[in-house]
């Protein structure tokens, strides 16, 4: 009985030293808070960080901004429709223009391949001069006539070029001759008649320049 009792004092004394021992350790672990520490503060919350600042003072509320309304995705359709009606009537102006002017000029091609005849007939027309009368000469003159008639019907017309300055637009100098009737620089003789079509040059003139009188005179 006494050797029962004096273990259970034992056993007594060996778990009060054992919870001891236990706190002592858990104080050592946990160190002490620094003199003069701040209170620990509550974590901020949204509506803390909200309404106050890092001093605790009110923060005002940013002003909403108005979202702007969406862009149509789809393109002006009548800005377009003006742009293209415009273009469209530039383009039937200029091909009323161009078309005019192949018509007014087609037949350039032509009148000029008849140009060497009317030249020839005016050159033996030229020779035929004492035989006017003669039916084979009236038929020539009366061929010639003709032709002048068509062509210029067709707005063809021949130009003088003696006794004007040399025009390099109109006039295709071939030689440079002495003259005592021109003066210098002007046109003294004409080897080929020119032509104009409706305001154009047709076939230019093919002339002798006088370079002045002759020496001696």
């Amino acid at each position: 009985m006494w050797f029962m009792t004096k273990m259970v004092e034992e056993a007594k004394k060996s778990f009060a030293e054992a919870v001891a021992a236990k706190a002592a350790a858990e104080r050592e672990a946990v160190p002490p808070p620094a003199t003069g520490a701040a209170p620990e503060q509550a974590a901020e919350t949204p509506e803390t960080a909200k309404t106050t600042g890092s001093g605790d003072a009110p923060v005002a509320d940013a002003p909403e901004q108005k979202a702007e309304p969406p862009k149509s995705a789809d393109p002006d359709w009548k800005a377009l429709y003006a742009v293209t009606l415009a273009d469209f009537d530039n383009y039937k102006k200029r091909a009323a223009r161009d078309r005019e002017e192949t018509y007014r000029y087609a037949e350039a091609d032509i009148l000029k391949d008849v140009l060497p005849a009317v030249d020839n007939l005016q050159l033996a027309l030229a020779n035929a001069k004492e035989k006017t009368d003669d039916p084979f000469v009236k038929g020539v003159q009366l061929v010639h006539d003709t032709l002048l008639k068509s062509l210029k019907d067709h707005g063809a017309e021949p130009f003088d070029s003696v006794g004007l300055a040399l025009d390099t637009e109109k006039m295709e100098a071939i030689a440079t001759l002495p003259s005592p009737d021109v003066e210098e620089g002007k046109v003294s003789i004409e080897s080929k008649k020119g032509w104009m079509l409706k305001g154009k040059v047709l076939r230019a003139a093919q002339v002798v320049v006088s370079s002045g009188k002759p020496e001696g005179k």
